[in-house]
């Protein structure tokens, strides 16, 4: 029997768990890789190293694939068009990528299906800034450049005017949404496949730390029932209205008034779902792999009442091997996934998963690990 390859554009840490997730099913990855240093180039035995953005460079390498799909949404749509042209299947396909590609084409569709978002439009220079603010309540408002922003990047905080000049000094479209009154930020992930079954995860609260995501509880604390099947429900409807093939994360508002709203839409793995790796019984990588090869989906319930995921950020503490005698013997349950990257102020480099019946205890758990990991927590 001749078991199919994924073709797995971008090197990241999501490409390397995705990989992890299809050894046991002897899936076979092939990655197109920016270096042969990033994290999934190391553990990938395939690799090719090649421009994304280039079309050459694409088709050569989906040669031998039976699907490609994505570690990132950076690959340009009229490429992913070619593909599909030449008969690779691609998934998620670029008419739905590309509402995770560009901010207003995806705020314009999910106007069009009904689905709650801020107040948002189009706005063409600083001029254009005030006269949004004005529309609603004043500053302050949020400008996104429509593409390219990850992280925190790519979004501005603006008060005024003058504030809003950087944002155009790009020269590529600007979005302009109303600042949302929000108590938090949760996610809804979900899972779709090509015959459209769909599995969705329990909605999980993010907790953001100077525009990164630091912790992730699931299942969001205090949500109610109803809150929370309408957050799946909302994600479910997204992924079909657009096609979503693979693992959908819908990032969303809960706001002072009890209501949700989305903020972004990613169309692979996410940072929001990585607790499912040991808290779900079956993780949003193993699914996304079923998903793109139209296997039937796995059961996304949570195995544990709790379950904590604290990202590790580099700091100046690189040795981070020998904190393992620590956080390993401190707390046996700790589940510790690292990235093979090197380590840099701010940057992810690895992630712990805590799980457990007490949710104080489960986040200092988290909390601990990440910490002692980075060197802010020495005892």
């Amino acid at each position: 029997m001749t078991f199919p390859v994924v073709g797995m554009v971008g090197g990241g840490q999501l490409a390397r768990m995705t990989h992890e997730a299809g050894i046991p099913l002897g899936i076979r990855f092939k990655l197109l890789s920016d270096t042969p240093q990033d994290s999934a180039a190391q553990v990938v035995g395939d690799v090719v190293v090649g421009d994304y953005r280039d079309l050459d460079t694409l088709r050569e390498f989906a040669r031998g694939c039976d699907v490609i799909t994505f570690d990132h949404e950076h690959v340009p749509t009229e490429h992913l068009r070619a593909l599909e042209a030449d008969g690779i299947p691609v998934r998620p396909g670029p008419e739905a990528l590309v509402h995770a590609q560009d901010k207003g084409v995806m705020r314009a569709k999910l106007t069009e299906i009904g689905a709650p978002c801020p107040r948002h439009r189009i706005v063409s220079d600083p001029a254009d800034v005030e006269r949004f603010a004005a529309e609603g309540d004043g500053f302050p408002v949020i400008l996104k450049t429509v593409r390219g922003g990850y992280d925190g990047k790519g979004v501005w905080f603006v008060r005024s005017a003058k504030d809003a000049e950087e944002p155009f000094r790009a020269g590529v479209p600007v979005l302009a949404e109303e600042k949302v009154d929000f108590t938090r930020e949760l996610a809804a992930n979900i899972v779709r496949s090509p015959h459209g079954q769909a599995v969705a995860y329990p909605v999980v609260e993010s907790i953001q730390v100077d525009g990164v995501c630091d912790t992730v509880i699931a299942p969001a604390p205090d949500l109610s029932e109803e809150l929370s099947a309408q957050a799946q429900e909302l994600a479910l409807r997204i992924a079909r209205e657009l096609d979503v093939v693979g693992h959908l994360a819908v990032e969303l508002f809960e706001t002072a008034d009890g209501r949700i709203l989305v903020n972004e839409l990613a169309m692979r793995p996410h940072n929001s779902g990585h607790w499912s790796q040991d808290g779900a019984i079956t993780s949003q990588f193993a699914n996304h792999v079923r998903a793109v090869l139209d296997l039937p989906l796995g059961d996304p319930r949570p195995r544990a009442k709790w379950t904590v995921m604290a990202n590790v950020l580099g700091g100046d503490y690189p040795d981070m091997y020998s904190a393992y005698l620590h956080c390993m013997a401190r707390d046996p349950q700790l589940k510790i996934h690292m990235y093979g990257k090197d380590v840099k102020p701010g940057r992810k480099v690895g992630h712990v998963n805590t799980y457990g019946d007490d949710l104080a205890d489960v986040r200092e758990r988290a909390a601990h690990a990440a910490g002692y990991l980075r060197g802010t927590i020495t005892e």
